[in-house]
């Protein structure tokens, strides 16, 4: 039987490191900013009312304790697979395999909400939010990025960029323009700001929740250590300037959202059409500028998608080399150097999600995966040793105590279907430890 904590003993073909910072901070840009300020803010909104723009902070501070985790051990073990990696390195072979088996679940969820955001502001800029179906066209874009990713690491780089600089020009003008009309408006809108009673606690909660899942795009800078230079340096610097972005843009966006338009119908319009910020726009006059921004949110999410399918490859691939997943998903393209068999199995995984067509029930399924898949990570980062490490312990500390107790306040179906693949991942994995042979 083969050794679990240990890859085959024959190497397998390696990716080149092609990303500098620039580069990795793009990467990180684009996984991070889109989904998550076009879409979760609105999904948050309607669960927290306007406490959502403290659930946005709160979700930042354990983004960070996890950024951090993440970067050290980055820098250290600057291989594709992200947590699922350090898992098998650190700790103990089941718990490296649940942190990849919860990163592929998660980041599909969140890959085919970006599916169905992209198609709901598309059908919403061209009239069809009432007669078509959003997961057909989400279907659509999701396998058109699948073929993109395909075609090479290089070229996708170079969509990524251009997506970014998109997508910070239409929220910038979101913000301009909406914030003008909450400046003029009434303030009545971020009132009542703090969780009111037992139950605006616990939607707050859930809130905090909700918004983490937007600050986990630095993941994917993570999980593509093979492919970074100088990954000591680079790492780590790329994704704290990336979570401090990112929680600016946030804030300005939630704020000027929720003080021009409110919460609740900020929810309730993410919830039926997933075009909250260009509805916003639109119902204060300024249909011109809402359609800007939807094209942005539409470029962002093809961001999202595009860096969700490269970074779930990647953790495919190496899944896929300790025989965690079947052996094709270890192969590289001969020609791209890309994991082409990986890139087409999370491809068709994603698309298929995309047929629920519900923001709001595939970004819970994120969050609360997605929160034991960090928990893991910073329970990983512990184990670093004293040249190794490069933040104090507390961090890490911090971030598992935040993770396991935001991760129970999604929707109680939510969690217990989280808590059931968990099972069944783990009797797969434990399988594949009997049967599989060197």
């Amino acid at each position: 039987m083969s050794d679990p904590t240990h890859p085959p003993s024959n190497p397998a073909p390696q990716l080149v490191r092609q990303l500098g910072l620039g580069g990795a901070v793009v990467m990180g840009l684009g996984s991070m900013v889109g989904t998550g300020v076009f879409v979760s803010i609105g999904v948050a909104a309607g669960v927290a009312g306007p406490a959502v723009v403290l659930a946005i902070l709160v979700a930042a501070g354990v983004a960070v304790c996890n950024a951090l985790s993440s970067a050290q051990l980055a820098a250290s073990h600057p291989v594709s697979g992200g947590a699922y990696e350090y898992g098998y390195r650190c700790l103990t072979p089941a718990l490296g395999f649940t942190a990849g088996w919860m990163f592929l679940c998660a980041k599909s969820a969140s890959a085919a909400t970006a599916a169905i955001g992209f198609a709901g502001y598309l059908m919403h800029v061209l009239g069809f939010s009432d007669t078509l179906p959003v997961s057909l066209p989400a279907a659509a874009i999701a396998i058109l990025v699948t073929a993109l990713v395909l075609s090479g690491l290089k070229r996708s780089n170079l969509a990524n960029l251009l997506i970014v600089a998109v997508t910070l020009s239409s929220l910038t003008l979101f913000v301009v323009v909406a914030g003008a009309s909450a400046l003029r408006g009434n303030s009545g809108h971020l009132r009542p700001f703090l969780p009111q009673g037992a139950d605006g606690f616990r939607n707050f909660l859930q809130g905090c929740a909700l918004m983490f899942v937007a600050y986990t795009g630095y993941g994917r800078i993570a999980t593509m250590g093979e492919e970074v230079k100088d990954p000591r340096r680079n790492i780590p610097r790329a994704i704290i300037a990336v979570t401090t972005l990112s929680a600016v843009l946030y804030l300005s966006v939630g704020i000027t959202a929720i003080a021009s338009f409110g919460a609740e119908p900020l929810g309730e319009t993410t919830r039926l059409q997933a075009a909250p910020l260009e509805t916003v726009l639109r119902s204060l006059g300024h249909p011109a500028a809402g359609t800007l921004v939807a094209l942005g949110a539409m470029t962002a999410m093809l961001g999202v998608l595009l860096n969700l399918i490269l970074g779930l490859s990647r953790v495919a691939l190496a899944m896929g080399r300790r025989r965690d997943l079947p052996a094709i998903f270890a192969r590289l393209h001969p020609a791209h150097n890309n994991p082409s068999a990986a890139v087409v199995g999370v491809g068709l995984l994603v698309t298929g999600l995309t047929l629920l067509g519900d923001v709001k029930l595939t970004w819970s399924f994120s969050a609360f995966t997605v929160l034991v898949y960090y928990a893991i990570t910073n329970l990983a980062a512990l184990r670093l040793s004293a040249e190794q490490r490069l933040y104090p312990r507390w961090i890490s500390f911090t971030g598992i105590a935040a993770c396991l107790f935001l991760a129970f306040w999604v929707d109680p179906a939510v969690w217990i279907t989280g808590l059931a693949l968990i099972a069944a991942g783990l009797l797969w994995h434990l399988f594949r430890q009997r049967t599989c042979r060197p």
